[in-house]
């Protein structure tokens, strides 16, 4: 398997974001939450050269932006969805399973955040 490269995490950035715009369900609460698209696809790139290359790039707390956004298991099944389809399109199986992987972690991890914040008990859905 080859090493991702940045070029190959920015397409998937893009591409999944362009995506998830258009989306009925989840593309309503990115246009209320983001104003700036440039900024947050250089945002959202360096996160995930962060977490795929160790690069260090992301500083910022990715948990605190989506604790206000009323989010669903819904939610997160749909931008999981098209997260996987993106990849899967774009890549060949083992790199496509890379970004999967966290991108199921992430999604555990903030819908579990979500739920503690507003006195809930969650449990990951995802063994990956």
């Amino acid at each position: 398997m080859h090493e991702i490269t940045e070029a190959e995490i920015a397409t998937m950035v893009r591409t999944f974001y362009t995506r998830a715009r258009d989306d009925e369900l989840i593309g309503p609460i990115f246009d209320r939450a983001v104003d700036d698209w440039d900024h947050h696809i250089a945002q959202i790139t360096d996160f995930w050269s962060s977490m795929l290359l160790k690069t260090g790039r992301y500083g910022g707390r990715p948990m605190r932006p989506h604790l206000v956004l009323d989010l669903e298991p819904a939610h997160f099944d749909r931008w999981l969805a098209l997260f996987e389809a993106t990849a899967s399109e774009l890549f060949a199986p083992e790199l496509a399973a890379a970004f999967i992987v966290r991108a199921r972690r992430i999604a555990d991890s903030f819908e579990m955040g979500i739920a503690t914040t507003q006195g809930k008990v969650t449990v990951p859905r995802h063994s990956v």
